[in-house]
């Protein structure tokens, strides 16, 4: 912070937030998401998975894959920033390295598809989901370059003089 202040440079909105205690409940859900998930997977959900008949098993299958890919996707962008946080990089560092995690990256399938699958294994698609739209919002605030201000000036100029041109005719 003092680094960017000594520079002159703004304090920008992703240098408070990776500070801020937003983040840290943020890190700590999504990664309680990736453990939580990961117990279901190996446990109750694989004797849920036997039990589903063949259709839906591979719609289990499949949706389980992008569960998990999904997930490490947003791990992924939430241990970079958390990087940021602990001064171990630079959120120019983190932008860069950002652009090999897909934040769009495997969506579910069709609502009617996922209203088949356990109720377990829907709840942690659905959380992912809640969890990934708000990571992507945080993403395009953090990482969009800041506007470039134009001076506009006083909006009312252009107004007050065309009133002043009529009076003095």
């Amino acid at each position: 912070m003092e680094r960017l202040q000594a520079e002159g440079a703004l304090v920008q909105l992703s240098e408070r937030f990776t500070n801020s205690a937003a983040f840290g409940v943020l890190f700590r859900e999504g990664m309680d998401l990736v453990e939580e998930t990961a117990a279901y997977l190996d446990g109750a959900g694989r004797v849920e998975a036997k039990a589903l008949d063949r259709a839906v098993s591979l719609t289990y299958a499949t949706e389980s894959m992008r569960l998990t890919t999904r997930l490490m996707q947003l791990a992924s962008w939430l241990l970079l920033h958390r990087a940021v946080k602990e001064g171990e990089m630079t959120l120019s560092q983190a932008n860069r390295e950002k652009t090999k995690v897909k934040l769009t990256a495997a969506d579910p399938g069709p609502a009617d598809t996922i209203e088949k699958l356990p109720a377990q294994l829907q709840e942690l698609i659905h959380r992912s989901m809640s969890l990934q739209t708000r990571v992507r919002r945080l993403d395009s605030t953090i990482h969009t370059p800041p506007a470039e201000h134009v001076a506009i000036g006083n909006p009312l100029v252009p107004h007050l003089n065309a009133l002043k041109a009529a009076f003095e005719r």
